[in-house]
Formats: C-alpha cells, structure tokens, sequence
C-alpha cells in the first residue's frame, strides 16, 4: 500500500490520500541534505515551511535543526479526570471563562521547581495554549477495540479524559533564531560544539514544552471543578538520537554512550514517537482521536507515525472556503455534539474540521501497513482554542 518507497524516501500512504505534490517534493529535498540516510512520510504528510509536516527524517554523523522548525517540543499528552461522562455540562461547561491566553495567576516558580525547570523570560508563558492548531479538550471514551490493552492504559470506560496539544510557545523560536543568526540554517556536526549547544537548549525547550501542556491541563481541568493527571505524552517536533539494531529509541534528554553502537539521529518535524507501548492520535475537533499500539520494531518507518489528520487546506485557503460555506453557530458545534471555544474567527474558520483529512483514512493507511493496531477511540466534548483577550 506504500505509494513510494525507496532507499532515501518512503511514502506510508495509500493511493486513496490527499498528499500535496509540494510535500512530497519537500521531503525528496530533505532526503538530499547532508548526512540524511532517508526520509518517511506518513499520511498526515502536507506542505511546511520548507519542511514538510508528518514527516521524519534518520541522518548519520549531521543533525539539522531547521528541519524541525521553531516551535521544538510541541506535542500531545493525554490526561485522566475525575469526572465522568453523565456528569458532562457541555452547555455550563461552554460559558466558562478557562483563561488560557493569559498567564497562571499562581506562582510559576513552585512549578517550575516540581518540574525541574530554570525560570526564564517565558516563564508568563507556561500553561497558555497559543494560537495556531493548539487546544484543550475534554474527550470522551467513544469506542473500545481491544479490551485488554485498553485496561492497560488505565482510563476508565466512562472516564472523561483531557488532551492538550502545544508546544514551547516562543522559547522554541528564540532558540532557533539564536542559532541561525549566529551558526546559518545548514547542517552541523552532530558531535560538534555547535550542535552540543544546540542540542542543550533543544532539550531544555522539550521539557519546558511538556511542562505547559501539564499546566494547560491543570487550568483547564480545575475551571471543570477536577484534577489532571498524565497518562501519555507525546512529541512531535524534536531531533533525538537512536542506536541502530536496536528497537529501543535513546532517552530523549541524553547522548548515546554505548561502546560500539551506531548512532543516527531522528529529526521529527509533526510525527509521533513509536516506541512506546501506546499512542495517540487525534483527527480534527469534530472527529474522533484514536489510541493505538505501535507494531513492530519500527526502524523501517523511522520510530515514528502521524500525529494526526493532518492540513488538508492551508491557512488562507481555508478562511476562504469555509467562510463560504459555514456559519459560525455551524463551527461551534461540531456535528459530534461538541462545543468549540474560539472567539477569534479566522482561527475558527482556520481550523475547522472540514480543513483537515480524513482521521479515519490516516489510520486504516496505518493498519494496512502493518504499523499499528487500534485500541481505542474517543468522542471531543469541549475544544478550547481561545477567548477574546480579556480577563
């Protein structure tokens, strides 16, 4: 079912997805850069900035950090609650002011100190969502495929979750546009001093970015009378390195050190990493998000899948065609029966669902290449984007 699949590019996607001809240009260019064994696209595959997103790239001896662009450490995470599904208000819930755009109006510091994390000038910035494709959302338990493994991953069928999509906020940006003003775009030496400086801040950027989508997790869960507690995170944007031959990826925040091995370096620009025992996936706010179980070793496809649906249309061409055709009363209830948060219409227009691929294509292109099994799916109840920026 691969639609490409050579030494320097494979294409994990059926002939029946809607993959630009411009991202799979992008990422034949990105399988040409110094050092880059070869280059995976998944079916979320669409147009980046240069770099196409759903992708992952396996370089030997150069990393490259443009190939993961500013926002470094963006990703998902999945949260249980305390609340259940026959206690949801969706209609009380949707008046609730959440705050998300403004700073945390407790002390930052004790957070950061639980985290393990410095202060810096972007500490106002932790447990905000920003803009673009990120939210908080309440989910439901829709669909239970496998029983066993859904047990595993310890939510509970009538158990509201929480999943929170974002990222570094504008720390990611400074470090890269620190880096490129100083050192250019191009690649660097993986063992280089350069690429250690990098990397050091890099790291640093990941964690600080798992530690706002807790703190997204709590504000938001809290405004719901609850508690958040972590069950699965996800990153989505980062450079990470793996010894090859083996299926264990290396801890995220450490350099490889074992005598003899061969180390290559993962760069994921918008995928997921597949070497856990589960992951998630989520479509648009109006379809459904997915629990899956990553098969096999994973090397073939770079230790990674899609991180969701994936950009059907791009940003202005989706203001334009969904202004056309819906009204906002029409995008802040989701054919699902969940309510959407986002007082700011171009966003709302942005990111509606019919702007995004088919979730459930993405993840039968998934199963038919032997790359997952599915365990799960959940329903959105609540998606916060944003309120007007007031208090």
């Amino acid at each position: 079912m691969t639609t490409i699949i050579e030494p320097q590019v494979r294409l994990f996607a059926s002939a029946k997805s809607w993959i630009e001809g411009e991202a799979v240009r992008q990422l034949y260019a990105a399988a040409n850069l110094e050092g880059v064994r070869f280059a995976v696209g998944f079916p979320d595959l669409h147009p980046g900035r240069g770099t196409p997103v759903g992708a992952a790239f396996v370089s030997e001896g150069a990393i490259h950090p443009h190939l993961i662009g500013g926002d470094i450490g963006c990703g998902m995470a999945l949260f249980k609650t305390d609340l259940v599904r026959r206690d949801a208000k969706l209609d009380r819930w949707a008046t609730l002011r959440f705050n998300l755009e403004h700073p945390w109006d407790e002390y930052v510091g004790d957070f950061l100190a639980e985290c393990g994390l410095e202060s810096t000038e972007f500490d106002e910035s932790l447990g905000t969502i920003g803009g673009g494709n990120h939210f908080a959302e309440l989910q439901a338990v829709e669909q239970i495929f496998d029983a066993g493994e859904f047990k595993r991953f310890g939510v509970g069928k009538e158990q509201l979750v929480t999943l929170v999509h974002s990222g570094s906020r504008g720390l990611g940006e400074v470090i890269l546009r620190d880096h490129t003003s100083e050192h250019g775009a191009g690649s660097l030496v993986a063992e280089s001093f350069v690429a250690a400086e990098y990397l050091r801040r890099h790291d640093f950027a990941v964690r600080w970015a798992k530690a706002n989508r807790e703190l997204i997790a709590r504000r938001f869960t809290a405004a719901l009378g609850s508690e958040a507690e972590l069950v699965w995170d996800g990153c989505h944007n980062s450079i990470t390195p793996v010894e090859v031959g083996s299926a264990r990826c290396a801890d995220r925040m450490s350099r490889c050190d074992v005598p003899n091995s061969e180390v290559v370096w993962l760069h994921r620009k918008g995928a997921v990493a597949s070497d856990g025992e589960f992951v998630v996936i989520p479509g648009s706010r109006g379809s459904l998000t997915y629990l899956v179980k990553p098969i096999g070793d994973g090397e073939g496809h770079a230790w990674s899948l899609a991180h969701g649906a994936g950009r059907k249309w791009a940003r202005s061409e989706s203001r334009l065609r969904i202004r056309e055709r819906f009204r906002v009363p029409q995008l802040v209830q989701t054919p699902l029966g969940g309510r959407v948060i986002c007082e700011q219409r171009n966003l709302l227009y942005e990111e509606a669902p019919a702007a995004y691929k088919n979730i459930e294509a993405v993840i039968q292109d998934l199963v038919d290449a032997g790359l997952v099994s599915v365990i799960a799916t959940f329903r959105p109840l609540l998606t916060y984007k944003t309120r007007k920026h007031r208090r």
